[in-house]
């Protein structure tokens, strides 16, 4: 299974347990995916900034409905994040945390390149745990 097929899995599979939430918000949710190639001498760095970084988000901030952090199978050194939040709102608002904030500044000298890339959702779905 290529990483774009497993990225889509995880967002279908966790936002079926945000779809009520959703439903009742006549808002549309904000979906990105961040491409990020990285420094492989600093991978291990990286992956306790984007943890940090997930765990905090996840537990301040209630527009964040999912964060999904991979890498490639065969090039560790590149990184995919799946982001979905409640509305473009809660992005904006994401940003300007200080966890994300610590992230960025953290990461600035590990991270190579950065490619965002905004998605239109199809569906979104996941089950129950």
């Amino acid at each position: 299974m290529e990483i774009r097929q497993l990225l889509v899995l995880g967002a279908t599979i966790l936002a079926m347990g945000c779809a009520p939430a959703i439903a009742r918000d006549s808002k549309e949710p904000y979906v990105r995916v961040a491409e990020i190639e990285i420094d492989p001498a600093r991978l291990e760095a990286y992956k306790a900034a984007v943890k940090e970084q997930i765990e905090a988000a996840l537990r301040l901030e209630p527009g964040v409905l999912a964060l999904y952090a991979v890498t490639d199978k065969e090039n560790p050194a590149r990184v995919f994040v799946f982001e979905m939040y409640a509305d473009v709102e809660a992005y904006k608002a994401h940003l300007e945390t200080d966890h994300f904030k610590k992230y960025k500044g953290t990461t600035q000298d590990i991270v190579k390149s950065l490619k965002l890339r905004d998605t239109v959702p199809i569906l979104l779905g996941a089950k129950p745990r």
